[in-house]
């Protein structure tokens, strides 16, 4: 029988009822069992280990009537009380129904009460009425996506204090769930449930048509009373399988009594946290998703003879192997299986390889990606990237070896974060004032300058001990700078001196302003170097994407769906999972472009970021702390520091606010047995425990929440779009950002000419890799969530409704703030532009 063929009617209802023996059996509740296939229902409210939200509206009734029936109807649960919550049992058969004067028809129009059928004689003489029909009205939305549509039979279960519906399979004639289609539905019931509680989705087969996979946006239930009630998904429905969602309000654990919710709380962070596991990536590292987790999902668990099992690790290089067309080896076994409530979408994974294929084609046809040597003259790498040039890459192609745009990238360049303020030079660096007298002029002197606090170092002391890799078959070299930079009167930030180790002494010069030009130029390019080496590892992929990743995680294993923090943190973890994974196995696998195109490969890696998290500390994390303690508030032109102080500000006046609403007192915080589980989590598995990091391993106050959730929603946004977004644009003139030197540091002063500054920069094919790596990390794919943007309604309160409204409001006007600021900079400063800021870290 074709789908939407039959549908029940009032004539066959109406016989039904005169069918039954007696007024007990016709007002049963009881309903068919349950039929699961293929895989186990899990009950969570999650799919896969994902969760949802839910947005409600204004449906005529007035808050206090709602609540008061709601407390009724929670007085009438509590005094019939069901004999287990956590497994509900078939509703028991109701007694006989009386007339209430609520439910007697219209004296004017004989209408009856709307979502009720009257109470009728069933035939002249019958002693028995039909009892009054419940009917919920069901509002089905799918989300817009490519194949997010479904053939499969859709039936749902309603749950209430009061009772449980039977299940009712949702079902109209034509197509009932194409991809962004609404359609409406009713359930029937002999009687009211109560408040709604639970939401089960029923997904099965449809007679021959394979499993395919269902994106439910949310459903929305409109009750016999008019009350409203919206259950978000938000997430992918795969396989045949029941999910139990919640109404959107968020609640806390101390907020739930009931056993059947603190049931279903527990089983769903059970589910989740049996999806994502931890895994260690190596020594020292923010622990990671488990890949392997995900392809054990895709076996079916209830018959352990037919699972299958993990036959590569995804550090195991067996599963390395190089692809058409890609100049590095990709771990293709860690890409083959992702939870698809956290893999790109089909627009974002189209779009990346738009991106990625056209660039990679083109040098490959020019032969740039195989040629090796040198470079014979530095106006050949104009040609590189021909078709991509930006106003920025022309601008630092025309200035890029200019003392005061040098200086500029500490503060506006990718790695805005390096600057120490400092009143008195290191023993380190034996600087002195004869040296820099030249440059700083008659009417001042180096220690008058250091006491201002006008005198600022850029220390690499992180590479003194990197170890060092052999591209093209040759060795390369590493150096561990210090740069000391003054800020001029004229508001410049220039250098002053440059000593290419962390020893001084014969071997390691001090390289000045007033040497020759080439050498005073190779000494600038390997702070460069090393600028390349510490941004990209440490202040780019370890402090945004790792730690990012340990956010969320923690969150998606420890906060249930309608926990208020996880509907704030969810929008700030899309596709970070994803994109971290595709960089494990594409950029630091073994042979992987890391290993490609950098002095210091896979293990150098390693070596950069393990060192890095041990010295990270909570101060370093959160922006205004880090200002402050490097000293660099008085700092003219900062546009990173005022546009990232800005931005902050927002956040934290948006997260004061939803904290504020959902957690009024100390003791809210401290019994949040969820919350403090989360806390704990990030602070073991992303900090490793280290108490001296000084980031927090509980939270006891309100305030110590809101500092910790807004840190944590800058660095997956501003801060990573920060040291993102502009690396295209800063290093599409490879001299100004080289990935390996081919020569060890200079030792004596005088001896660079053009040659040898060439033969240090690395090779053509080198310089290509790496070039279309920056290329694609800086063009976001399509299906973008600019900062503030949350079309996936989490919050449904108008509380935090009205916080979100404001904070998008703030961010606006920061962006205006900052658009008339560029109009008059003669290198715009675009990067904490907030439309330009993505929610999340996603590439």
């Amino acid at each position: 029988m074709p789908r939407g063929a039959f549908r029940p009617c009032l004539p066959a209802l109406y016989f039904a009822f005169l069918t039954c023996p007696t007024p007990e059996q016709r007002m049963s509740g009881t309903q068919a069992p349950d039929i699961h296939l293929g895989e186990p229902a899990r009950g969570t409210g999650c799919v896969r280990g994902k969760q949802t939200s839910i947005r409600v509206q204004d449906c005529g009734r007035g808050e206090g009537a709602r609540a008061a029936s709601r407390e009724l109807r929670r007085e009438k649960a509590q005094e019939h009380p069901r004999e287990s919550w956590a497994h509900p049992q078939p509703y028991p058969a109701p007694q006989p129904l009386a007339l209430h004067p609520e439910t007697q028809p219209c004296p004017a129009c004989r209408s009856s009460p709307p979502g009720r059928l009257l109470l009728r004689p069933a035939l002249p003489g019958h002693p028995f009425l039909l009892p009054i029909m419940a009917v919920y009205r069901l509002c089905v939305t799918t989300g817009p996506y490519l194949r997010a549509g479904t053939l499969d039979n859709i039936s749902v279960t309603l749950v209430g204090t009061c009772g449980e519906s039977p299940k009712q399979r949702l079902d109209r004639m034509g197509r009932d769930f194409a991809p962004g289609s609404v359609q409406k539905y009713k359930v029937r019931c002999t009687a009211e449930l109560g408040e709604l509680l639970l939401l089960r989705v029923h997904k099965e087969r449809y007679a021959f048509f394979r499993k395919d996979s269902w994106y439910c946006s949310r459903i929305c239930v409109t009750e016999p009373d008019g009350t409203v009630s919206h259950f978000p998904c938000y997430q992918w429905i795969e396989g045949y399988c029941t999910v139990e969602l919640r109404p959107g309000t968020a609640r806390t654990i101390c907020q739930d009594s009931l056993p059947l919710l603190l049931d279903h709380r527990t089983r769903e962070l059970r589910a989740r946290q049996e999806c994502y596991r931890w895994k260690i990536y190596a020594p020292g590292f923010p622990c990671m998703v488990d890949v392997n987790s995900f392809q054990e999902m895709e076996s079916d668990k209830k018959f352990a003879l037919t699972k299958t099992t993990t036959c590569v690790d995804q550090g195991d290089s067996s599963g390395n192997r190089y692809l058409p067309g890609f100049p590095m080896k990709i771990d293709i076994p860690s890409l083959m299986y992702m939870e698809p409530n956290i893999r790109y979408s089909a627009t974002k994974t189209i779009s990346l390889l738009f991106n990625a294929i056209p660039a990679s084609l083109g040098m490959k046809l020019r032969g740039l990606l195989d040629r090796k040597g040198s470079w014979k003259k530095l106006d050949d790498m104009q040609n590189i990237f021909w078709c991509h040039k930006t106003f920025t890459t022309k601008y630092v192609t025309e200035h890029w070896c200019e003392d005061h745009f040098f200086g500029y990238q500490y503060l506006n360049g990718v790695n805005p974060v390096m600057l120490h303020c400092i009143s008195s030079l290191p023993n380190k660096l034996p600087v002195t004032n004869d040296m820099v007298a030249p440059l700083l002029g008659q009417d001042t002197c180096l220690q008058t300058e250091l006491e201002r606090g006008n005198i600022f170092l850029a220390d690499y002391w992180i590479l003194a001990e990197a170890p060092t890799h052999c591209l093209n078959g040759r060795q390369q070299y590493v150096a561990a700078p210090l740069c000391l930079l003054w800020l001029s009167p004229q508001g410049a930030l220039v250098p002053l001196a440059i000593q290419l180790s962390q020893t001084p002494g014969p071997d390691s010069p001090i390289f000045l302003p007033t040497d020759s030009e080439w050498d005073w130029l190779l000494a600038k390019t390997w702070v460069r170097n090393s600028e390349f080496l510490v941004h990209e590892n440490n202040t780019h992929f370890l402090c945004t994407h790792l730690l990012c990743e340990a956010f969320a995680m923690a969150t998606l294993r420890q906060l249930p769906l309608c926990h208020p923090i996880y509907k704030l943190l969810l929008p700030h973890t899309r596709y970070t999972l994803q994109v971290n994974t595709i960089a494990r196995a594409t950029l630091l696998n073994p042979e992987g472009l890391v290993d490609q195109v950098t002095s210091i490969g896979r293990q150098g890696l390693i070596y950069l970021m393990s060192t890095g998290l041990a010295h990270f500390t909570y101060t370093n994390f959160c922006l205004p702390d880090s200002l402050r303690a490097r000293g660099v508030l008085a700092i003219p032109n900062y546009h990173y520091r005022d546009d990232g102080l800005k931005i902050w500000a927002a956040i934290e006046s948006f997260v004061s606010e939803i904290v504020g609403y959902y957690y009024p007192s100390d003791a809210s915080v401290q019994q949040d047995s969820e919350l403090q589980a989360w806390i704990g989590e990030i602070f073991a598995q992303a900090f490793l425990g280290r108490e001296n990091s000084g980031f927090p391993s509980r939270l006891c106050t309100p305030g110590e929440m809101v500092k910790f959730l807004t840190a944590i929603i800058f660095n997956c946004s501003a801060q990573h779009a920060a040291v993102n977004s502009g690396q295209h644009d800063f290093g599409a003139w490879m001299p100004n950002a080289p990935s390996s030197m081919r020569q060890p540091p200079p030792q004596t002063k005088g001896t660079t000419t053009l040659k040898t500054y060439l033969d240090t920069l690395p090779e053509v094919n080198i310089s290509c890799n790496n070039l279309l790596l920056f290329w694609l990390v800086s063009q976001e794919p399509k299906d973008q969530r600019p900062l503030g943007t949350y079309p996936d309604e989490h919050f449904t309160e108008e509380a935090p409704r009205r916080s979100i409204a404001a904070f998008q409001s703030r961010l606006a006007q920061i962006s205006r703030d900052i658009q008339e600021r560029n109009q008059g900079l003669a290198l715009p400063y675009t990067y904490l532009d907030p439309p330009l800021i993505e929610n999340s870290v996603s590439i």
